[in-house]
Order: structure tokens, then sequence, then C-alpha cells
């Protein structure tokens, strides 16, 4: 969420950054204005507040020499009612800003690239080279089919469309992965595992900004105030909303791993087989808290750890800078690590690394203290895929396949394969 007293005080430049998203200030000129009857209502409030503060101690004074103060108290009591009707268009107001702020989205970074569209993001850098396969790759739905390690048609019959049911070693592939990740993430970089509850309240998905802007894309239990979570960004982040931290805590580093559930709203004909866009899917997030100063270096460093995952599985990816016209909605900054995938031709994301600034913190209230004299100030928060292991499982299939249609097991991840080494037939 922006902050209120920036929006006021230099309304201009921040709808000139909003623009920058795609030429709309997304309500923000309506957020001004009603800063501006907010403000001139609390003046008001506040002179007929003293007014009647001044005639109680006059009636205070007269009642002491026995004068008459009829008339005097019944004005007050008219004051204090009209003190509490300002009150109460005041708690509406601020809840209108408040709701209005909610569905403002975060200002972009000046690094990040200007562009309306994917057309226009950056590319950064790339790792490693499509190898030459030497012969017509097939497709991770055609192999996984083909070895009887993907089931799609059961999984369709279980629980409807993009839906994924592994089989034998693509069930091990997959939790092979994800063990495999969490031990680099942790054992190496520093990063505490989490183990959060994969249901959270509206309150906490309004924190990291899901709700109220999206909640097509989300999936509800219905009678119940519960939301099956689209990332462990969602709760991991959320541990410490409304806290105020010490300082010394920072950089906090959490990694988790969970199951991620999206409606996929909007995403009719895109990637409707196999395991590139699915309602439900694994995830290895990555999860920091930082102080402000730190932010920029913390997503350069988050970014390589989850690149490190692709190296280490010797995996050709290249990292895209995104522009501010394809920026998430609760990004300042935003780094996409693409993978190639042969069958395709191109490449394809497999992490979003992001920095939020204090957006996210603002949200949930989510502040720090230098020292114990200092005063409170927002953290700033980051997160990225550290990875969609589904697209990892796409991924190893299809730039490791041999020409027997046959499957060969990157070397880092033999290890969390009980020493296998490839995934063939029978």
């Amino acid at each position: 969420m922006l902050d209120i007293k920036l929006v006021r005080e230099n309304a201009a430049q921040v709808i000139k950054q909003l623009g920058r998203r795609g030429g709309e200030d997304f309500g923000l000129e309506a957020v001004i204005s009603q800063d501006a009857q907010r403000r001139g209502m609390t003046t008001a409030s506040e002179e007929l507040l003293k007014t009647r503060n001044e005639m109680s101690r006059k009636i205070g004074e007269m009642k002491k020499t026995g004068g008459d103060t009829e008339a005097l108290q019944a004005q007050v009591r008219e004051m204090g009612d009209s003190i509490k009707g300002y009150e109460e268009k005041l708690r509406e107001i601020e809840d209108k800003i408040r709701f209005s702020l909610l569905c403002v989205p975060n200002i972009p970074n000046d690094a990040t690239p200007d562009g309306k569209s994917e057309a226009d993001n950056v590319e950064i850098r790339r790792w490693g080279t499509p190898s030459e396969l030497g012969f017509a790759p097939k497709s991770h739905v055609e192999l996984g089919e083909s070895l009887g390690v993907l089931d799609f048609p059961r999984a369709a019959k279980l629980s409807g469309a993009r839906f994924s049911l592994y089989r034998g070693a693509g069930a091990r592939l997959e939790r092979a992965l994800i063990n495999f990740m969490l031990d680099l993430h942790i054992n190496e970089r520093g990063y505490t595992e989490i183990l959060p509850p994969y249901m959270v309240t509206s309150e906490t998905m309004t924190g990291t900004g899901q709700l109220p802007k999206f909640s097509q894309e989300l999936f509800k239990l219905e009678g119940r105030d519960l939301w099956l979570i689209p990332t462990a960004e969602v709760p991991v982040t959320n541990m410490y909303a409304g806290e105020i931290l010490d300082g010394e805590q920072l950089p906090i580093k959490m990694a988790a791993h969970t199951p991620c559930f999206r409606s996929e709203a909007g995403s009719y004909g895109k990637d409707t087989t196999g395991l590139i866009r699915q309602h439900q899917f694994n995830k290895v997030e990555l999860v920091k808290i930082v102080k402000p100063e730190d932010s920029e270096a913390e997503l350069e460093s988050l970014t390589a750890d989850a690149e490190e995952i692709l190296k280490r599985l010797n995996l050709p990816y290249r990292v895209i800078a995104l522009c501010a016209g394809d920026l998430g909605f609760s990004s300042a900054r935003t780094y996409d690590l693409e993978v190639w995938i042969p069958s395709q031709g191109r490449y394809r994301e497999i992490s979003s690394c992001s920095n939020f600034t204090d957006y996210q913190a603002r949200r949930m209230n989510l502040k720090f203290k230098r020292d114990k004299k200092a005063k409170a100030e927002f953290a700033h928060t980051l997160n990225g895929s550290g990875l969609a292991v589904g697209r990892t499982v796409v991924a190893i299939m299809e730039n490791c396949q041999q020409a027997d249609g046959s499957i060969t097991i990157p070397e880092a991840l033999r290890p969390y394969m009980g020493g296998m080494e490839r995934i063939g037939k029978g």
C-alpha cells in the first residue's frame, strides 16, 4: 500500500510513476480527493472540540458564581452530537481511503525498464546453451505418458482440467527436486525452513496484495474466511504482520515448500495441457524481510540463489527484467528466470524474483527499529520462486531426453533419486 503522505505531497509525481504501468492513475485522483475531504473534516472536528472544551470550562466557572448555564449546556450537548457525527463520517471516509489505496499497485522502481507489455521486457543475461538434441524433441506430456510417469487423463477424471497425477519415477522426481531445492537454500544459502498453513484468512491475503483486487484468481472455502494459498509468499511474509522487529534480526531469510492453488482466471486457451499452467502445483518459495537500504542488493542475491538451482541442474536459462507495464501488482522491480523448453523452442518462466519495497509492509503493518530508541520504520519485503517444481520437472524431462525416449537424471539430483541415472520404460 502506498504511503498517503507520499501521495498527498507528491501527487503529480506518483501519478506519473504509476502511469508507467499502463497510462492510468489507478483511482489515485479519487484517493487524493478523499484525503483532502478527510483532512478538512478533521480540522473542523478539532476546532469544534476546542470550542466545546472552552465552553465547558466557562460553564464550570459560571456554576461557581451561581450563573445560569442551561443555554450553554444545551450548546455543548449539540456540539458533542456534531463531534460524534464527524467521527462517524471520518471512520467512513478513512475506510474508503484504505480500500482505495489497497487497489492501487506499487510504484515501479527507477531501475525498472519502461514498457507496456512482456514484449518490452529486457534480457539481462543468459546461462548455458540450449543443446542440439539431434532429433525432434518430444514434449514433456509425450515423454511422461510414454514412460508412464505422468497420467493426465486420470488426473482429469479425479479433478477436471489443469490438474496432474505423477506415477513412480515421476513422483519421485518431483519429491527429489523439492528436497534438493530446500537443502541448497537452507544448508548453503542460510534460509530458515518454514512449513506454513495452506489456508489463510482474508486479512492475510490482503497483506501481500492478493485481496481485494484478485479474488477471482483464488480458491475460497465455502462459508469460511479461509482461502487456499496461491504461493507460500502469502503465509510466510505475513508471519510478522503487525509486529515491530529488532533491526538486528534483519535480514530474515525464509524458504518454504508448499502446494500452490490458483484458479487461472483469464488463462483460457493458454497451456491447456501439461504441467506449465495448473490449478495445483508445488513450489519452493524464498522470502526476505530486510532494511530499506538493503533491498536492491538482497533482490540480486535472492535471484542468484534461484539461479543456482538451474545451474546445478545444468538447465539453460535467461534472466529478464520486467518492464513497468508487465510488473506484478505489488512489485516495484522484478526479475524473471526463464528456462529453455526444447519442444516449444523458447524460454518459459520458472521463477519470478521481486522487490516489493515497503508496499506489503504497509499493508500488514510490518515494522522494525534500528535500536531501542529509534522510531519504528516499515521494512522491505522480497520473494522469489526457488523454483516452481512442476516447471523444473518439465525442463529436466525435455532438456535431458534421449533419442530412445528415456530421460537422463541430472548428476546433482541423483543422490535424491536413490542413485537413479535415468528414467526409462519398464
